[in-house]
Formats: structure tokens, sequence, C-alpha cells
């Protein structure tokens, strides 16, 4: 499986969600999806491990899981094509809106009040 294969599956991001927040152990994280057995949240588990999603580290009995920061490197870059497509549409959204609703840029009116 790639990265995109994973987080397609709601379950996995909802484990990523879990763990953006912070390192947590496997029992919290089966705590926390009740819709999900053990079994099921340790293959989750397993499968972002395996893609370098998550990281895994004993603390006694415990297995803590936390985000790999480079895990995400593959989705981001490939995100970033598409960040500039919205900048742009953004931009012009916000020229569009400027000029139906006040005829000036919206950063243009505060100084044009004082």
């Amino acid at each position: 499986m790639d990265v995109f294969e994973v987080v397609a599956e709601p379950s996995r991001r909802a484990l990523l969600d879990l763990l953006a927040g912070g390192e947590r152990s496997a029992g919290e994280l089966v705590a926390t999806l009740p819709h999900l057995t053990q079994p099921a949240v340790s293959r989750h588990l397993r499968v972002l491990r395996e893609v370098g999603l998550v990281e895994v580290r004993p603390d006694a009995q415990r297995r803590i899981y936390a985000l790999r920061p480079d895990g995400l490197a593959e989705i981001d870059e490939w995100l970033g094509r598409y960040r500039r497509y919205w900048a742009a549409h953004l931009n012009a959204l916000e020229r569009h809106l400027a000029q139906t609703h006040g005829g000036t840029d919206p950063h243009q009116r505060e100084d044009a009040h004082e």
C-alpha cells in the first residue's frame, strides 16, 4: 500500500488525527475509537507504521505511538501543487468581493475610514 491508500481509510485518518495531538498508548487509541475492536486498531496502527506515518516505542508493558514528522511529506508534496491553485483562486475571490461590496481592496478599506 502507498501512503494515499492508507490515509483513504477513515479509521486510519481518525488515528492520525488523534496522534496529531501528541503521542498516545495503544490502549488510549482503542478507548477513543469504541466502534473498533482492539485487533482492528492494532491492524490499522501496523499499516500506518509500515508506510512510515507513525512510529512506536515500548514503555514498560505499553506501546506508545506517535506521528512521524516526515511521514506526511509525500502527501504534503503532492498537495503543494494544488495550494498554488487555491491561493490564486482565493485571491481572485477576494478581489471580486472587494469590487462588488465596496469598490476597494478590503485591506485598504480600514485606511480609508481613518
